[in-house]
């Protein structure tokens, strides 16, 4: 019970923030209950800042990176994991290696690529970097290891299935659950992300909203109701994501996997 008030707290604190005024905010003590100024501080918002244009980039990049990174990773999961080509071993270690490393030594690097290739201040530099990453792959790669027999890759063989009807005809069915996290766990992430879009979106028309929720804030003088209202809203979508996909999506994909 104790756990389950801590990991709500954050979120009931929002809401408190959101629907109350500035001046109750900074009241000592804090007032821990509803207000009914959240009409206003999200009328306040919406004049400060495009506030749907940056859901609609921030939603576009979470949706393309996820869908991506589900491909690619289940993809090079199934090669690492049922199949034999050189290097195989140490390619893996090379791959487990970049997932210890700290995201923050390729901005840099990253930053320079996209210069080159014109793609400084769209989505774009955000979307095709992320289309893989090694935790995807790690993850992928353990599940299907387990989860898709042998025997089962090697009669659809015998029925003359190659790779790619391999993969979308045996193996995705069986790994689904494992998608299913996957999908939700790289959805929340590029949405929330903040660093990357704060260096590689110069274009103000292409900010995310997090970016843009934080340009909102002006010192001593930021009006906290207003951030919050944003902040409560940009939630909303994460929420829903997660309540009406994880429990029935992964149900369901469970009960494919055992047909």
């Amino acid at each position: 019970m104790t756990g389950v008030v801590i990991s709500v707290f954050p979120f009931y604190w929002i809401v408190v923030m959101a629907t109350n005024t500035s001046q109750d905010i900074y009241a000592y003590p804090p007032k821990l209950w509803f207000g009914g100024n959240l009409m206003t501080n999200i009328h306040h918002l919406f004049a400060k800042m495009d506030f749907f244009g940056s859901m609609f980039n921030t939603l576009t990049v979470a949706v393309c990176t996820t869908l991506l990174v589900l491909f690619f990773d289940s993809l090079a999961a199934f090669a690492f994991a049922k199949y034999d080509f050189p290097a195989k071993k140490f390619l893996f270690g090379l791959l487990l290696s970049m997932y210890i490393l700290p995201t923050q030594l390729a901005i840099i690097p990253q930053y320079e690529i996209m210069v080159q290739l014109g793609w400084l201040g769209t989505l774009k530099a955000l979307i095709v970097p992320a289309a893989a990453n090694a935790f995807g792959i790690f993850w992928m790669r353990q599940y299907t290891t387990t989860s898709v027999p042998d025997e089962l890759l090697d009669a659809a063989r015998i029925e003359g299935a190659g790779f790619f009807r391999l993969y979308w005809h045996v193996v995705l069915p069986c790994v689904r659950p494992a998608l299913a996290f996957l999908g939700i766990y790289t959805f929340i992430g590029a949405w929330n992300d903040y660093i990357l879009p704060l260096v590689m979106l110069v274009n103000p028309d292409h900010l995310t909203l997090q970016v843009a929720l934080a340009q909102l804030y002006a010192g001593h003088s930021t009006d906290y109701s207003m951030v919050m209202s944003g902040v409560l809203l940009s939630v909303i979508p994460l929420v829903l994501v997660f309540t009406f996909f994880a429990r029935g999506f992964i149900a369901d994909a469970t009960k494919g996997a055992l047909r």
